[in-house]
């Protein structure tokens, strides 16, 4: 199973597909944004990922209590002032789409409302995300799904019967490509409760690509996932965390990408396929195995004593399991001590 994304495949045959999750790591700055995209390619991502929505169309100006946030990364923030920080500029979008192209790396967002839909449709975005937070609004999953594009899908807070829902309205709607990423929503997420083996779960019960939407710090859990049949990981990144912004605290930094990608990809590599075929990096050292050797010097007629030989290194004589058939056998010819063992030495 596997689809194409903007020309390039993704699947588990496929190299993993590393997804930089911009957000708001632009810090409201259009000029930081496309270095951001420009660091993202030079780091071996293969796809920037924006997120579509104004303050507006998250929610309303209200000071209500539950309009507030009450712990964590954003403690303090009202939702509607925490999103006008955090958005990016629907008029943003043509000139960050144009720069992503010219740079040769894939672009597309998360919308979060059919205007977000519409403005990226006019873009030609390749692919969606939906966010976890999004993955019950199953009007916008169809609105999605109308497009054909492939959709990507985050399932953190979701139960089995939210996520089964999700899938059906995607798949309903005209969805043909789609992957679920495990994704744990805290910001950060602990490491602990990262719970990757949940990707193979969701492979097996929705029948989808599997992918992780990693929040934890650093890159172990996503080289992990990769090792556990993840096809996508997807990373917040920013330029500079020391230079603080929303998403800041749990996004990596352009070496911390660089390295992902490459962690990622020998990890992939390194998964191989099974077989008992011998690999071609172990033919030199076929040598080295033991064999059965004379360590004796030994005259021609002689029937061979289990102190003449013994199985040692290099490998060029008779395997060791034929030690005891070669004991008491009669030599044709005289040998020296350090001569392999083989048949043809032998009287039948």
């Amino acid at each position: 199973m596997s689809f194409v994304i903007d020309g390039r495949k993704i699947g588990h045959n496929e190299p993993p597909y590393i997804i930089a999750e911009l957000s708001a790591n632009h810090n409201g700055n259009l000029e930081r944004a496309l270095q951001t995209i420009d660091a993202a390619q030079r780091c071996g991502a293969h796809a920037i990922k924006l997120q579509t929505y104004s303050a507006d169309t998250m929610t309303i100006d209200c000071d209500r209590p539950e309009f507030m946030i009450k712990g964590g990364l954003w403690d303090g923030y009202k939702l509607h002032d925490l999103y006008k920080w955090a958005q990016t500029p629907f008029e943003w979008h043509p000139a960050i789409f144009e720069h992503a192209r010219k740079r040769g790396i894939t672009i597309f967002s998360t919308p979060f409302d059919e205007t977000a839909v519409d403005l990226l449709e006019s873009l030609n975005a390749p692919a969606y995300k939906i966010a976890s937070f999004e993955v019950t609004d199953l009007p916008l999953i169809r609105y999605v799904a109308a497009t054909g594009k492939p959709i990507i899908m985050s399932t953190g807070m979701a139960n089995e019967r939210e996520i089964e829902e999700a899938v059906d309205a995607a798949r309903s709607a005209g969805a043909k490509d789609l992957v679920l990423l495990h994704c744990i929503s805290s910001y950060p997420a602990p490491m602990n409760q990262a719970n990757l083996r949940q990707m193979a779960e969701l492979e097996r019960r929705f029948d989808t690509i599997p992918g992780l939407s990693d929040h934890t710090m650093g890159t172990t859990a996503s080289v992990a996932a990769v090792a556990l049949g993840a096809c996508l990981i997807e990373k917040h990144f920013t330029l500079s965390r020391a230079d603080k912004g929303p998403d800041s605290e749990f996004s990596l930094e352009p070496e911390e990408l660089k390295r992902l990608c490459s962690d990622a990809y020998d990890a992939w590599s390194a998964l191989g396929k099974t077989g008992y075929q011998r690999q071609q990096a172990e033919e030199g050292n076929k040598i080295f195995r033991r064999s059965v050797y004379f360590v004796k010097d030994v005259a021609a007629g002689t029937h061979v004593s289990a102190s003449d030989i013994r199985r040692i290194r290099p490998g060029l004589g008779l395997a060791p399991k034929h030690f005891d058939e070669i004991v008491g056998k009669k030599l044709k010819v005289a040998v020296s001590r350090g001569t392999p063992t083989s048949w043809d030495l032998f009287d039948e």
